[in-house]
């Protein structure tokens, strides 16, 4: 069998290439049905459905933005409203101090909810994409370069509960793949 990177490193797992994206779309969906949970594909573009035959589930990440958003909000009614009218309650030009004065604050309130928003996108995506991560084991695999120009590879990790050696390269054989690998850490 093939290997990447130092077999003194811990195991990764294996990786396999695949002749066309079709071929991925349909291994992706094997991958998938035989219960594989901690696995991946790469190709040197966008395959539409992809996502549905990876099985994967609706991000987390517009449920934080929706929280940093919230956050802002609330930061800046708070920034406004208790200056304004609990500690210093100043009537300027007979303009109320109470709840009526709600319109002067709907810049600050709307570029502190957008603000906090952007960073939570931005530092949540990060955080649940596993990133910075500085070098990805795949890399160690000289076939790899292959991805950004016509190839198509499937990884599957050696942490996923049904990963075993043996059973996982007579899967990605059934399934049509070429140059199966196992790739380790370094």
């Amino acid at each position: 069998m093939d290997r990447a990177g130092n077999p003194d490193s811990p195991l990764f797992g294996m990786a396999a290439e695949v002749p066309s994206a079709s071929a991925l779309y349909h291994a992706a969906e094997k991958v998938r049905d035989a219960g594989y949970t901690r696995w991946d594909v790469y190709s040197p573009f966008p395959i539409h459905g992809m996502d549905h035959a990876m099985g994967l589930k609706k991000s987390w990440l517009s449920a934080l933005v929706f929280c940093g958003g919230l956050t802002g909000l609330t930061i800046a009614a708070l920034l406004t409203f208790y200056p304004s009218t609990i500690e210093y309650p100043l009537i300027v030009a007979g303009k109320p101090v109470n709840f009526f004065t709600v319109p002067a604050f709907f810049p600050i309130m709307f570029e502190l909810t957008v603000l906090l928003s952007a960073f939570t996108a931005t530092f949540g995506m990060l955080a649940l994409n596993g990133l910075p991560r500085w070098n990805h084991p795949i890399f160690n695999w000289n076939r790899f370069d292959r991805v950004s120009d016509d190839g198509f590879f499937l990884a599957i990790e050696a942490t996923d509960p049904k990963f075993d050696e043996e059973a996982t390269r007579a899967m990605l054989e059934g399934l049509g793949a070429k140059h199966i690998t196992l790739v380790y850490e370094d």
